[in-house]
């Protein structure tokens, strides 16, 4: 009973956690277009510098993923969050670019030193139901990546970009509360690691299921991430205000916060493949549909829009759980691959993104990226054959 207490403590400070840390990482999306416009850069430049923020908080999560997994010590979710909170409220404050760039990569820095570790503590203190709470965990970042352009939006409306700053309070205030409330590494029952880190990639990126639950992830994120920083642009070309735009992003990511916490209950009534099945291949004819209302009936549009975030974000626990079952020795590396690396080479991708969107037009770039994963919703027969 004591421990199940303890469990149940530390899960609520992780997911805490989760939640405040994805409020900062979904701070610049609905303000980029206004802080461009304010530092005099083009949308493919501000895309670019977005990618930046993607690269670095995910491409490096399986690196830091294994030195979490190596280390005895709590120190990366501590200094993650911090980093995170300062250094990403700084971001629409800077007034000259290379120091916008530096505050970027540092806050962005931050949250890819949170994620893996805190990952790998969402299943070393689950004795029950792994599933359930990875998806709480997931839908609490989700949540608070959501809430985080609400919230980016409604200051820099109401109040000015340059009052940004000061919402690094709460991560701070937080990031220390956490110190006393998250068991030490010493209070778990942990067998040594004693792996190499090329020894993990390798085991990792030669196995077929993790590869198609990698590419799934990437495909998921690369209709989030294209979403989430291109549709401002077209919004603010269209005369919509920050609040308008961030309270688009809000229910996109809100909802998507919520398929996430539902999908384990989906997942036992329907089957896991089909939650795949949903997830990649109903995202096509939602974005068609917003392509065809956006101009007419915008109001229809953003509900499709906002639904879309659901159906994006189904069967992300599920992905995450499933990774870190197959290998369990690496859990915050594989954390870092399935919540990080994808997010980062679609980052990469999303540079010429940008470029193509503005040279010929934003809302038939996103058609055609949509039809990717409903195309490759055929790799999900190949994830359970081993099994039949």
């Amino acid at each position: 009973m004591i421990y199940e207490n303890k469990e149940r403590k530390t899960q609520i400070w992780l997911s805490g956690a989760h939640f405040i840390n994805d409020i900062y990482t979904g701070f610049l999306n609905p303000i980029m277009p206004f802080i461009a416009e304010q530092v005099r850069i083009s949308m493919p430049v501000a895309t670019i510098i977005l990618s930046c923020s993607h690269i670095f908080s995910s491409l490096l999560q399986p690196y830091f993923g294994f030195f979490a997994d190596k280390m005895r010590k709590r120190a990366l979710i501590f200094w993650g969050l911090l980093f995170t909170s300062i250094f990403i409220s700084l971001v629409p404050a800077a007034s000259k670019i290379p120091l916008m760039i530096l505050f970027i990569v540092l806050g962005s820095l931050g949250s890819s030193l949170f994620h893996p570790q805190s990952l790998g503590f969402v299943v070393k203190f689950s004795t029950s139901d792994k599933v359930k709470n990875m998806g709480i965990f997931i839908a609490m970042g989700t949540l608070g990546y959501s809430l985080g352009p609400l919230l980016s939006s409604t200051i820099a409306q109401y109040f000015g970009l340059n009052k940004m700053p000061f919402l690094a309070v709460l991560g701070i205030i937080w990031a220390f509360l956490m110190f006393s409330c998250v068991p030490k590494f010493s209070n778990i029952e942990q067998p040594k690691s004693d792996f190499k880190l090329k020894q993990a990639f390798i085991d990792i990126l030669s196995n077929k299921k993790l590869n198609i639950l990698n590419i799934i992830a990437m495909l998921k994120s690369l209709i989030t991430t294209s979403c989430s920083i291109l549709l401002p642009f077209l919004w603010k070309a269209q005369g919509y205000s920050k609040f308008q735009i961030g309270l688009a992003l809000f229910f996109f990511l809100f909802l998507g916060g919520i398929g996430s916490l539902l999908s384990p209950k989906f997942e036992k009534k329907i089957g896991t493949a089909n939650v795949f099945y949903i997830s990649m291949i109903a995202t096509f004819p939602m974005m068609v549909l917003f392509m065809f209302t956006y101009k007419t009936m915008p109001g229809i549009s953003f509900v499709i829009f906002a639904l879309m975030g659901f159906i994006t974000m189904f069967a992300t626990p599920i992905t995450m759980s499933m990774a870190q079952q197959i290998l369990p020795q690496y859990k915050s590396i594989i954390g870092g691959f399935i919540n990080g690396f994808s997010w980062g080479i679609v980052a990469i991708a999303m540079s010429a993104i940008g470029y193509i969107a503005q040279a010929t037009s934003i809302v038939p770039v996103l058609t055609v990226i949509a039809v990717i994963p409903a195309v490759c919703s055929v790799l999900v027969r190949y994830l359970f054959a081993q099994e039949n």
